[in-house]
């Protein structure tokens, strides 16, 4: 049976990695360097380590014990990273909470985490006080002034304990690699699942600065000292996993995090942004983000200057090659990244893309630890024509929460090697890289073919005027199922649906053409990118019930 619960820390002799120390170490080297920036405030590492330290004591002083869960419920701002900062001083493990959920959803996954303090923002304090009685094992809520409502009588002000000045020293020599980060699914197939993952195991699997496998702290001064610190700006929500580990890797390299003033998208204002604090790394969820981004870039082509952008890397949907090669015209310099990465899994495979290397679709290099194995667990090698499942090895998480049937599921032990394993499907090429399928939960049976959406969204993203795809499979009485696609265009009711099926005709089989394509203002996005599949699907069915009605009249 696999963990389900935090285990003991190993103490400071295991040489283990910490968020906790490197950024302590930043904030000695360069305490005047900036570490995060909104809007027009700026924080420095001194202010963001002796803030983080206030915030730790307060939690320690309302009598949280370490491996205590402590719930983040906060928009993008520096209060979000200062929170994971406090925690991980005091051996508290950080949860994630998605700032959408309410009511029911809140009390699931806060009851779930084991969650006993909530540190969250002012716009969500009438949805905290709704489920209070509901979550009585939380003994601790930290209010984050967001001129959204007044401090509730119920819970403590964020700013006072963060400009308290105390300290929380007395625990430094027992914090260790196994202090845990549990970072919770989106739930689109389910219900929210924490992800496990050891502070060691998460810095080196999301290792942008080559650091050794035992921790060196004089390796992390001597690069402060000699390379220049990256400005990030995540697009992407802190409360997702790829948001918070982009920015927990740029703060690993003595840089600055970045977040916008807004609690929405808006695309002007991150382009205003990234030229104003001279952003060099930027994280998105592909074409949901990229492609208002080169939208606006092509209606102004001189208003921003993007020439000091370096890299771009995005995760968890579809970015298709068209609008990767609209971005570099603005951004000549910048390195696309498209990393195959999941809250369950990092590392299993990248694409790159630049002005000297084109993008290639669907196809990404495999990562040093990944492989993609058949059904029975085993590596396929390089040609063969089977799908298979993507797999890494190495530096994975411990499992999901309380979960020990899913942990085993998704983390098996094949001839004595630990994988993760979140089901996406791919096939190896003969070259060694990989063409991405798709998850085996969203693959189309039609007719015993079996069809991968991903594959048929890039397709149909490459015709000119689509802004988004999303491709499902819906019943039909012949087939078993057909394959739909919900497609978001600029011309909207207009979209041209032979003139994309004769394009598609020309990129795939038959069998993957879509039968029926229904045309659509917005697929209807989460702020991770992600479409809620089962919705959407079961919004396609109705559609084509409504249209046999309508023709049968």
């Amino acid at each position: 049976m696999q963990p389900t619960e935090v285990p003991q820390p190993a103490g400071p002799e295991s040489a283990e990695w910490t968020f906790t120390e490197v950024w302590e170490t930043v904030a000695d080297v360069a305490p005047d360097r900036l570490a995060l920036a909104h809007g027009e405030t700026g924080v420095s590492w001194r202010d963001f380590n002796l803030r983080a330290e206030g915030i730790a004591a307060a939690l320690r002083d309302a009598g949280m014990q370490p491996r205590e869960k402590v719930a983040l419920y906060l928009h993008n701002s520096p209060a979000y990273m200062e929170s994971v900062f406090a925690a991980l001083k005091v051996q508290l493990v950080p949860v994630n909470t998605n700032y959408r959920y309410t009511g029911d959803e809140l009390v699931q996954l806060w009851t779930d985490a084991d969650a006993a303090a909530v540190i969250f923002h002012g716009a969500f304090a009438a949805q905290a006080d709704a489920v209070r009685a509901r979550c009585p094992d939380i003994k601790h809520w930290l209010f984050v002034d967001d001129g959204k409502s007044t401090c509730p009588s119920w819970a403590s002000h964020y700013e006072a304990a963060a400009q308290s000045r105390s300290t929380v020293g007395i625990l430094d020599d027992r914090r260790s690699g196994d202090d845990q980060i549990l970072i919770y699914t989106g739930g689109t197939t389910g219900l929210p699942r924490g992800v496990m993952w050891r502070q060691h195991d998460l810095y080196l699997a999301s290792n942008a600065t080559d650091d050794p496998e035992i921790a060196d702290y004089a390796h992390v001064r001597k690069r402060l000292e000699t390379a220049t610190p990256p400005v990030g700006l995540p697009a992407a929500p802190l409360m997702h996993g790829t948001g918070f580990v982009f920015a927990a890797t740029i703060l690993n390299r003595g840089g600055t995090v970045v977040t916008l003033p807004g609690t929405s998208f808006d695309v002007e204002v991150l382009l205003d942004t990234m030229v104003a604090r001279g952003v060099t790394d930027i994280c998105i969820v592909g074409d949901a983000f990229c492609r208002p981004i080169v939208d606006a870039l092509d209606r102004e082509p001189h208003r921003w200057d993007l020439s000091g952008l370096r890299v771009v890397s995005s995760s968890g949907m579809a970015w298709s090659a068209s609008v990767k090669e609209r971005l570099l015209v603005h951004a000549p310099s910048a390195l696309l990244i498209d990393f195959l990465n999941s809250s369950e899994a990092s590392g299993m495979g990248r694409s790159l893309t630049s002005n000297r290397k084109k993008a290639e679709g669907v196809r990404f290099q495999l990562g040093k630890n990944a492989c993609v194995i058949d059904d029975d667990g085993y590596p396929l090698q390089p040609g063969d024509p089977r799908p298979g499942r993507l797999a890494v090895r190495g530096h994975i998480p411990l499992g999901y929460y309380k979960d020990p049937v899913k942990t085993a599921a998704t983390f098996p032990v094949v001839d004595g090697i630990r994988y993760s394993i979140p089901g996406d499907l791919a096939k190896i090429e003969a070259d060694g890289t990989i063409t991405l399928l798709g998850r085996g939960s969203t693959s189309i049976n039609t007719g015993g073919e079996k069809v991968y959406p991903e594959e048929v969204e890039e397709a149909i993203a490459s015709w000119p005027g689509v802004t988004d795809a999303l491709v499902v499979g819906v019943p039909h009485e012949r087939f078993g199922q057909m394959v739909a696609a919900v497609v978001a265009s600029e011309d909207g009711a207009s979209l041209d649906e032979d003139g994309l099926r004769e394009h598609l005709r020309k990129r795939l089989a038959g069998h993957k053409i879509p039968r029926a394509i229904m045309p659509v203002d917005s697929i209807g996005r989460g702020p991770n990118g992600k479409a809620d599949r089962p919705a959407i699907t079961a919004r396609v069915i109705a559609w084509l019930e409504a249209r046999e009605t309508e023709n049968a009249t």
